[in-house]
C-alpha cells in the first residue's frame, strides 16, 4: 500500500472531525469506526431546508441612482443604511443544507485488540479491523456510483460470528416514518424541507438476517452486507419505490460484485494522475495519519502527507461532485447539523469556486460539470434579479445562492451582500473547462451563458471621474475600509476585485465569439469596455489597491485577499509579464500575513497558489506546512475553523501549481517547487490547451517528461528545450527563453531541456 494513500489511525474516531468521509457525488457518509456502537453520519446532497423562495427587493432600483450618489458623494453610513432598506433580499436566508440521518450499528464482540481504522485512497473504501476473542472481524464502507447505495460489508475469520443490530434514526428525532418495510428492509422517510426516502436492505451468508420493529438483526451470520439507498422529490416524484428498487438490487447484486462494480469506476478517474515526492520523514511515514499531522505541527517534515493532502482532494472531487450530482458546497457533501455553519450554502465570493480549482488540472474535468449544471439552474433566476433589482439584462447573482440556484443577497451583513459578481465568477470556470479541455462543442453550448453573465455588467456599469467603467453599488468581499476621516465602511464603488473578475469574464466572452465565429457585435462591444476597465494600482504600502481609494484596512490580516484576483486565479499579473504589479503583490501577501493573515483554512490554500504564481518555492513549501500544522484535522478535513471543505480542494490546487502552470501561454515545469520537495513525479496532470503531461524532476531539473497532445495545439514550454515524437526529432522555435512546436491530435512528446 502506498503510505500517501492510506489514512490510518489506530483508534475509533472521537467525534466529528476524526471520523473518515465516503461519498458517491450524492450521498456521503461519515465513518466513526466504533467497534460495539458504530456510528455512520449520512447525507443526500439535494436534501435541503425546503423550497424557492422569490426574494428580489423590489424597491432597489427605484434606490439605485440615489446608492450611487451617496456613495459617489462619500456619504458612506447613509449609503449603508438605504442598502438594509433597499438592497437586503425581502427574506435574510435561501435555503441551507440538511444531514439525511444517523446509521447506528451495534455489534457484539468482546475485548477488541489490533484495532485498525482505515481510508484507502486508491479503492475509496474505508475499513475497520480489529480482534475479538480469537477471531479478526473486518467492516468495509463504500458508495457506490453506478449503484446508487452505500454499502457496509461484514466479514469474520470463522464462520457464525457475525451479530449486530443496526438502525437508522434522524437527526434532533427528526422523521415521519422509521419502520420495516419487509423481512429484511427498513424505511425511513421525512416530508420536512425536501421529502426524501431512506431504505435500508440485509442479507447474509449463514445465519439470519431479518428486520424487528423498526430494526435491522444479524444473528450467527458467515458474513453480511448491508445496504443503504436514498431518494428525494428533488429529483424524482416516486422517490419511495425508487430507493427501495435501488437497495433491493444492491442487494441482489451481492458484496463482492457491489465492491467491484464501485472501485472500477472511481479508479477510472483516480488513477489518471499520480504524484510523487522524495520521503523526508526519517520513518514518520509509516506511523498513523493523525499521529503524523501531530509531527508536523510539532515541527517535522513529512513530504508523504504532502502527497496524501494532494490525493485526498482528489479523492474528495470524486466522492463529492459527480456527473449529475449537485456541485460541493461549503461542506461538500459531509454536514452534520441541521443548521450548519453558514448554512452548508453556495458561497460564491470564493468558496466554492475554489472547491473547483483543481479539477481540470487534477484530470477531473467530468466532476467539474456539476457546477456548470448548477450555473444553468441559476440563470433563469439571475434573469428575474438582473430585471427586478436592476432593470438590467443578462443575468446576476451575489455572494451566495442555494440548492435551487436564488441569486438574491443573502444576509443581511454589509460586508458581504450587496455584492453583484458571484455568476460573473463562476462563469469564468466554463471558460476555463474549455482552455483546458478544448471542447468547442461544450463551448458552444455554454456561450450564451458566458454572454448573459456579461451583458449584466455592459448595464449595470457606469463611469466614475477617471472616465473608466466601475461596478456602483459593490464592497470588496468581506472586508471594511477606513477612510482618511477615519470612517469606517464597506459600501463603496469600483473595488478591484469587480474590475478583475470583468477584465475575465470580458475576454472569456469575446475569445469565445471569436473561436466560435459568432456575436461579433457583442464581442466587439466588450472589447471596448474591457479596454476602460480599471487596472490594478499600487497603494501607499506598496501593495495592491483593494477599492479605488487607497484605503486603509480595518483588519490589515483579512482572511480575503480579493485584490489579488488578478494573481491566481486570473493571470493579470505575473513574474515575466508584470513584474512590477508581482511585486506588488509580494508586497501584500507579506502585508497580510505580518498582520496573521492565513488564519483560515481556505485562506491559506489560496495563499499556497498566489506564492506559486510568484515563482516562491520556499513560500509554496512554508504555507503547505502551514495549511497541515494549522487548518488540517485529524481526518484531514479542512479547518475553518469550523471545518469547511474548500481549503482541501485549494491545498490540492496549490500543490499541482507549484509543480505545474499554464496560464500565461506557456507550459512551466517545477515553477515554484520548494528545495524541500527535492525529488518527484507527476503523471497524468493536465495543462490549458489540452496538453496530458507526466515528468520527474531530480535538485531542480527536469528529467523524463512526456506531453500528450489531446487536442492537437500548438504547445509552448518555459525553457529551452529539443522535442522528440516517436523518436524522431520535432521542429521547434526556441526564442526568448521557450520553446514552441506544433503537434498532432493524440500524439506523445518527449522533452528534453538544453
Amino acid at each position: 500500500m502506498n503510505k500517501s494513500e492510506l489514512l490510518w489511525y489506530k483508534q475509533p474516531a472521537e467525534n466529528w472531525d476524526q471520523a473518515l468521509p465516503v461519498g458517491s457525488g450524492r450521498i456521503g457518509g461519515m465513518i466513526f469506526g466504533r467497534v460495539n456502537d458504530e456510528l455512520i453520519q449520512l447525507n443526500e446532497d439535494s436534501i435541503w431546508s425546503g423550497g424557492f423562495r422569490y426574494r428580489n427587493n423590489s424597491k432597489a432600483y427605484d434606490n439605485l441612482e440615489k446608492m450611487r450618489t451617496l456613495i459617489r458623494e462619500g456619504k458612506t453610513k447613509e449609503a449603508e443604511d438605504l442598502c438594509g432598506d433597499a438592497f437586503y433580499g425581502t427574506n435574510e436566508n435561501q435555503r441551507h443544507y440538511q444531514p439525511l440521518g444517523d446509521l447506528h450499528i451495534w455489534q457484539s464482540t468482546g475485548d477488541v485488540t489490533d484495532y485498525k481504522r482505515t481510508l484507502d485512497l486508491s479503492t475509496a473504501v474505508s475499513t475497520v479491523e480489529f480482534t475479538s476473542d480469537g477471531v479478526n472481524y473486518k467492516r468495509e464502507v463504500f458508495i457506490s456510483y453506478p449503484d446508487n447505495v452505500m454499502a457496509v460489508y461484514f466479514t469474520a475469520s470463522e464462520k457464525g460470528k457475525i451479530n449486530f443490530v443496526s438502525v437508522i434514526d434522524g437527526k434532533d428525532d427528526n422523521y415521519d416514518k422509521n419502520e420495516a418495510y419487509d423481512e429484511n428492509t427498513l424505511l425511513f422517510t421525512m416530508s420536512d424541507g425536501i421529502p426524501y426516502a431512506a431504505v435500508v436492505s440485509v442479507s447474509s451468508e449463514g445465519g439470519t438476517a431479518k428486520t424487528d420493529a423498526n430494526r435491522i438483526k444479524v444473528e450467527n451470520a458467515d458474513s453480511a452486507l448491508l445496504v443503504l439507498a436514498c431518494q428525494t422529490s428533488y429529483r424524482t416524484g416516486d422517490y419511495e419505490n425508487l430507493a427501495k428498487c435501488q437497495a433491493k438490487k444492491a442487494l441482489r447484486t451481492g458484496a463482492e460484485k457491489l465492491k467491484e462494480r464501485h472501485i472500477a469506476d472511481y479508479k477510472k478517474l483516480y488513477d489518471r494522475c499520480d504524484f510523487k515526492l522524495n520521503d523526508n520523514s526519517g520513518g514518520n511515514s509509516e506511523k498513523p495519519t493523525d499521529e503524523r499531522l501531530k509531527l508536523v505541527r510539532e515541527g517535522g517534515k513529512d513530504n508523504k502527507l504532502v502527497e496524501m493532502y494532494f490525493n485526498f482532494s482528489r479523492y474528495l472531487m470524486i466522492a463529492g461532485s459527480r456527473e449529475g450530482t449537485l456541485p460541493l458546497n461549503l461542506q461538500g457533501i459531509w454536514n452534520k447539523d441541521m443548521w450548519p455553519a453558514w448554512g452548508g450554502k453556495y458561497t460564491i465570493n470564493i468558496n466554492t469556486e475554489m472547491n473547483y480549482w483543481g479539477a481540470e488540472i487534477q484530470n477531473l474535468p467530468e466532476c467539474h460539470t456539476a457546477l456548470f449544471d448548477h450555473i444553468e439552474r441559476m440563470r433563469e433566476n439571475g434573469r428575474v434579479t438582473a430585471r427586478e433589482m436592476y432593470r438590467c439584462k443578462g443575468a446576476v447573482c451575489h455572494h451566495n445562492t442555494d440548492i435551487w440556484g436564488d441569486t438574491a443577497p443573502q444576509d443581511k451583513w454589509l460586508p458581504g451582500t450587496l455584492w453583484s459578481m458571484g455568476l460573473a465568477w463562476l462563469c469564468l470556470h466554463i471558460y476555463e473547462h474549455y482552455l483546458f479541455t478544448g471542447d468547442k462543442d461544450f463551448l458552444a453550448e455554454k456561450y450564451d451563458t458566458l454572454k448573459e453573465a456579461a451583458e449584466f455588467f455592459v448595464d449595470y456599469l457606469i463611469e466614475d471621474d477617471k472616465g473608466r467603467l466601475i461596478t456602483s453599488p459593490s464592497v470588496s468581499p468581506e472586508n471594511t475600509y477606513i477612510t482618511k476621516d477615519g470612517a469606517y465602511g464597506t459600501i463603496c464603488q469600483g473595488p478591484s476585485m469587480d474590475s478583475q473578475i470583468l477584465n475575465c469574464l470580458f475576454k472569456a466572452v469575446y475569445e469565445s465569439a471569436d473561436i466560435l465565429g459568432i456575436d461579433k457585435d457583442f464581442a466587439d462591444k466588450v472589447r471596448e469596455m474591457r479596454s476602460r476597465l480599471p487596472e490594478p494600482e499600487i497603494g501607499q504600502y506598496g501593495q495592491i489597491m483593494e477599492w479605488a481609494e487607497d484605503y486603509d484596512e480595518a483588519e490589515p490580516g483579512h482572511r480575503h485577499i480579493s485584490q489579488l484576483f488578478a494573481l491566481y486565479p486570473a493571470d493579470i499579473i505575473s513574474k515575466h509579464n508584470t513584474p512590477v504589479l508581482a511585486d506588488a503583490a509580494v508586497a501584500t501577501l507579506n502585508r497580510r500575513l505580518s498582520h496573521g493573515g492565513g488564519h483560515t483554512g481556505w485562506s491559506r490554500a489560496w495563499i499556497i497558489n498566489m506564492w506559486a504564481r510568484l515563482y516562491n518555492g520556499e513560500k509554496v513549501g512554508e504555507n503547505v506546512r502551514a495549511l497541515l500544522s494549522n487548518s488540517t484535522n485529524p481526518n484531514m478535513f479542512d479547518m475553518h475553523p469550523p471545518f469547511q471543505i474548500d481549503g482541501n480542494f485549494g491545498g490540492g490546487a496549490g500543490i499541482a501549481e507549484a509543480v505545474l502552470q499554464s496560464h500565461s501561454g506557456e507550459i512551466s515545469f517545477i515553477p515554484a517547487v520548494p528545495s524541500e520537495w527535492s525529488e518527484g513525479s507527476v503523471k497524468g496532470i493536465i495543462a490549458r490547451g489540452g496538453f496530458e503531461i507526466s515528468f520527474d524532476w531530480q535538485d531542480g531539473k527536469v528529467k523524463n517528461a512526456v506531453i500528450i497532445s489531446k487536442c492537437g495545439n500548438p504547445c509552448t514550454i518555459y525553457g529551452n528545450a529539443n522535442v522528440k515524437c516517436g523518436g524522431a526529432d520535432v521542429a521547434v522555435n526556441n526564442a526568448d527563453g521557450q520553446t514552441s512546436f506544433a503537434t498532432e491530435k493524440g500524439a506523445a512528446y518527449e522533452i528534453c531541456f538544453m
